[in-house]
């Protein structure tokens, strides 16, 4: 599957440009992911997995990551993507474990960039790019922050890569920078 077939298959389910950024700052966090953890000859897979990831949350959210399987064999979509982003459910809506690391990273940075995105929003800078781990540390221990970024599941993501919650923090901090102002 091609990146803008990817893109079709998306904006075919999704029209909320809320939803479809989101696609695409996962996208470019797995694809910067992919280069730094050692699969660069698979960043472009990675980044079809992270656009993909919430394929169909917006017209099936209560069927979350289990209607995305049916609509992806519908269109044939190779069963490496389709058992990657059901994995980001894990223990919420499917028990399909995430075993490869670009799965646990999409498991970990789903929930952890909309986090960052919204202490940007924040910022009066509205940047990522002089955002600090501190800043988003004191926002994380605010529960009623970003109240729907599921602390539980970014903590999760952290302990399967093998990560401390700053170095998952960080390092997507810097995937960030490397593609959004």
């Amino acid at each position: 599957m091609t990146r803008e077939e990817a893109w079709e298959l998306l904006t075919e389910y999704n029209k909320d440009e809320f939803h479809l950024e989101h696609a695409q700052i996962v996208e470019g966090t797995m694809k910067y992911f992919a280069r730094e953890l050692g699969y660069g000859d698979e960043e472009e897979f990675w980044g079809i997995v992270g656009l993909l990831h919430d394929l169909d949350f917006e017209q099936y959210p209560e069927q979350h990551c289990i209607k995305s399987q049916e609509i992806m064999r519908e269109h044939g979509v190779d069963e490496r993507i389709i058992h990657a982003t059901a994995s980001h459910g894990y223990g919420i809506t499917v028990d399909i474990k995430p075993e490869h690391e670009m799965e646990k990273v999409l498991y970990a940075v789903d929930e952890l960039t909309g986090l960052i995105g919204a202490v940007t929003l924040m910022r009066p800078s509205k940047s990522v790019q002089d955002l600090e781990l501190k800043s988003v540390k004191k926002k994380y221990k605010s529960k009623g922050f970003a109240a729907g970024c599921s602390r539980e599941v970014i903590e999760r993501g952290a302990d399967m890569l093998g990560w401390s919650l700053d170095e998952l923090i960080t390092k997507t901090i810097e995937a960030l920078r490397t593609f959004r102002p």
